[in-house]
């Protein structure tokens, strides 16, 4: 099978569809508006990983490595083109993408703790702190507000079917 077939079958297309959703959800306007997420390249981030982070635990909740693993790879692709859009040339592009999925296992592994069902909501709101205002939230209310924002996204991903979830459906 050539490149280019395996590049435009349809489950590769759906995928993309994922991807797509994941990055959309990211840059809703609510997050950086409603929510105080800074409206930059690193709060864009914080987001485009917060949300992969809540798809990559609902699929290890369900033992979809496969998927799993596409999904690392299609993050790991788009933060890759985004890094020499930024300049960053090949040289020194190794020591950056090793930073960058680094956080991506760092956050999936602190989001997943913080949204146990016996943790408490003052737990996720201190890894949004840590995560996406690098230690020093906007104001006193923004970690809770966002918190709650982020549980009920978590929840709507939970409720979904899995056909709906790979295809973007959401």
């Amino acid at each position: 099978m050539s490149f280019l077939t395996r590049l435009f079958t349809p489950k590769r297309r759906e995928r993309a569809d994922l991807w797509d959703a994941i990055v959309r959800v990211a840059r809703e306007e609510r997050w950086y508006l409603r929510h105080g997420v800074p409206d930059t390249v690193d709060g864009r981030f914080d987001m485009v990983a917060l949300v992969t982070s809540l798809v990559m635990l609902r699929f290890e909740r369900e033992g979809a490595l496969q998927d799993s693993a596409w999904l690392t790879e299609s993050f790991v692709d788009d933060m890759d083109g985004s890094l020499r859009q930024l300049g960053i040339g090949d040289m020194v592009i190794g020591k950056h993408m090793g930073k960058v999925t680094g956080s991506l296992g760092g956050r999936i592994d602190g989001y997943r703790r913080a949204l146990e069902p016996e943790a408490d909501r003052a737990a996720l709101a201190a890894a949004l702190v840590r995560n996406v205002w690098r230690g020093a939230a906007p104001d006193e209310t923004a970690p809770a507000e966002l918190a709650a924002a982020v549980v009920a996204l978590k929840a709507r991903l939970d409720a979904l079917p899995g056909e709906a979830l790979l295809n973007g459906r959401f």
